[in-house]
């Protein structure tokens, strides 16, 4: 049975947008396209006739999680009387910990990039530059302002990444804490 176009498009984006989360959570090589598309309730069958491969739907889903996160960081300094404090609150947070599906797509797929994926790492690449530019506007008042964006994003991604890394609650939030309560110079 044929599908409409509309629908067909609707199917391909709750297909990426599974994906998306799906990457987050298990990695690229975690999860098969049958697994997949399970998960977004389609049958495996479609699969390619809206993808070339999995690695198309892996760059398409990446760079859509990559585009949230940037929403996100966005409205998380929107307004904000120290944009370093309100990033930190919301990233380093118990809440966002958790929420690996949902969550920042550095902290979660950024590593699987430098595998010898040239087409994900010019994804990431052009995420990273645009999240940079981004928090050094924001960040703008001081002499260093993108040396100050890229301190922030490593020492909260890599704190995040840290603090998922293990298992013990009391650690995690350790890690968590330290890393909100760190400084950077705004100088």
């Amino acid at each position: 049975m044929r599908v409409s176009r509309e629908t067909a498009d609707k199917n391909r984006k709750r297909v990426v947008r599974t994906a998306s989360e799906q990457f987050r959570t298990h990695g690229f090589d975690g999860i098969g396209i049958s697994g997949l598309m399970k998960a977004a309730g389609l049958t495996q069958g479609g699969f390619y006739k809206q993808f070339e491969n999995k690695e198309a739907l892996a760059l398409e889903a990446t760079a859509l999680a990559l585009d949230e996160n940037f929403a996100m960081w966005s409205d998380a300094v929107k307004g904000a009387e120290d944009p370093v404090a309100a990033l930190k609150s919301w990233y380093l947070s118990e809440q966002h910990l958790s929420a690996v599906a949902q969550g920042c797509t550095y902290a979660t797929l950024a590593p699987e990039a430098a595998r010898d994926r040239p087409a994900l790492q010019n994804v990431f690449g052009q995420a990273v530059a645009r999240q940079i530019d981004d928090l050094s506007e924001v960040l703008g008042a001081n002499d260093a302002p993108r040396d100050a964006a890229i301190q922030v994003m490593a020492q909260m991604i890599g704190a995040l990444i840290l603090a998922r890394s293990v298992s013990d609650n009391d650690l995690q939030r350790d890690i968590l804490a330290a890393a909100t309560r760190s400084t950077i110079p705004l100088e």
